[in-house]
């Protein structure tokens, strides 16, 4: 007698696609190649969409406008996860040492010594050069100082960086008190980030350093990789600690440098698109992790300009749009982290109370 077959389970049958699709979805080439597809669909947009007048005229001028979100997506995303690794604090920036600060006091000390008029007739070259050479070398003489000899400390450096950040904020708050209407105006104007209509010289120039940046740090891939595990671990496999980190660090203040001098001060921008990068890569290497971070900082900028443009039509900038969202977020990673925080310390109080019991 036959007896009847058991009936097959078509439920793995119907879901293989759907495993597929997701073991597709969990390799970083694919996330980046999406990422690059929706990049270059932004591009497309920003560059040809309502057009009023001759399109060779409005391509070149967006290009630039384009290149220089590139340049600065590049220099920003990849010095922060690059001192976040440093650092091994995800919701820090580099802004922290006080480059933000710092650009704004040099702003503010030539319109007071030298007026408005002569600081808008300057040479933009020699004030590039003059703003760059200036925060380059401060962070430069602070790390030297506070990384070197017995007072080796990354936390120390940084605290060191927040109090001096906080006095040149002073200084120019007090300085910009004693301006007068026109000269705060020219001040408050250059302390707003502009990325449209950049100076072509000075985006070359800028690009010629960021891209230097990029040059030392692709051959330090791997050991930023294993710099991730900490000191100890580094230090035990067999990387040079103190000099990677000084080489990484004064990478990270050329490319911030350069592109606040470039574009002005960004608050939050490496903030919103590491941490973005972070979660998106499926990945924990740098070489996923840094050009999804410059993808997504691509990304950011042109759909804020996007908005600035169709959604409010121009009534504000792309950098108060940044701070807006990057201010929420960064209260969003606070708060995440105190809770998790929270949740470990409870954890541990409960596996403390059982072995008390037992």
């Amino acid at each position: 007698m036959f007896t009847e077959a058991p009936a097959v389970d078509e439920a793995p049958v119907r879901t293989r696609p759907a495993a597929q699709v997701r073991s597709l979805w969990e390799r970083p080439a694919v996330r980046l190649g999406l990422l690059v597809a929706v990049v270059l669909a932004l591009v497309a947009l920003y560059l040809f969409h309502d057009i009023p007048g001759s399109l060779l005229f409005a391509a070149r001028i967006r290009g630039i406008t384009v290149l220089a979100m590139i340049v600065v997506a590049v220099a920003v995303g990849t010095s922060t996860v690059v001192f976040h690794t440093i650092t091994q604090n995800r919701i820090l920036t580099p802004s922290i040492m006080g480059f933000d600060a710092f650009y704004g006091l040099i702003t503010t000390v030539m319109v007071f010594a030298f007026g408005s008029v002569a600081f808008l007739r300057a040479d933009s070259l020699l004030m590039w050069v003059i703003q760059v050479g200036v925060m380059v070398g401060f962070s430069v003489l602070l790390f030297t100082w506070m990384f070197t000899g017995k007072r080796r400390s990354i936390h120390l450096m940084l605290l060191v960086g927040i109090v001096l950040g906080t006095f040149f904020r002073s200084a120019t708050e007090w300085m910009q008190r004693m301006l007068d209407p026109l000269d705060f105006q020219v001040v408050t104007d250059a302390m707003f980030a502009s990325l449209t209509r950049p100076d072509p010289t000075l985006l070359a120039f800028t690009a010629v350093l960021v891209a230097g940046g990029c040059a030392i740090l692709l051959p330090l891939l791997t050991t930023l990789d294993v710099l991730t595990l900490g000191e100890p671990v580094a230090v035990g496999l067999g990387v040079n600690h103190r000099r990677v980190v000084m080489v990484l660090f004064l990478v990270v203040s050329v490319m911030v440098a350069a592109s606040t001098a470039l574009v002005g001060p960004i608050l939050f921008f490496g903030l919103i698109v590491a941490n973005l990068a972070y979660s998106y890569a499926g990945s924990f290497r740098h070489a996923w992790t840094l050009p999804t971070a410059v993808l997504l900082g691509v990304m950011c900028l042109l759909g804020g300009q996007l908005v600035v443009e169709q959604l409010l039509g121009f009534e504000g900038t792309l950098s108060t749009v940044i701070e807006f969202a990057g201010g929420l977020f960064f209260l969003f990673l606070v708060l995440g982290s105190a809770d998790r925080v929270g949740a470990v310390r409870e954890h541990r109080r409960r596996a403390s109370d059982r072995k008390a019991e037992e």
